[in-house]
């Protein structure tokens, strides 16, 4: 093998290592900016919460959310 043939094989088993990123860490100083209210993937929970409820209601069935009634929305 020459030397040419080396290095291009150094190189392309070298290559995919420069890629690799590192994680970054939220700061804790940054985690409150984070739990804003804007930031939230629903901005209002207890519209949220009212329509699941609605929704198991309706349907007689659990969505994961807790525990459901009959369909007569009496729970």
């Amino acid at each position: 093998m020459t030397a040419r043939w080396r290095a291009y094989l150094t190189m392309a088993l070298l290559l995919p290592l420069s890629g690799c990123v590192t994680t970054e860490v939220v700061a804790p100083y940054q985690r409150g900016y984070l739990a804003e209210q804007g930031m939230q993937w629903e901005p209002n929970p207890r519209n949220e919460k009212l329509k699941g409820h609605v929704y198991n209601s309706k349907e007689a069935s659990s969505g994961g959310s807790g525990a459901t009634g009959g369909g007569c929305g009496c729970n």
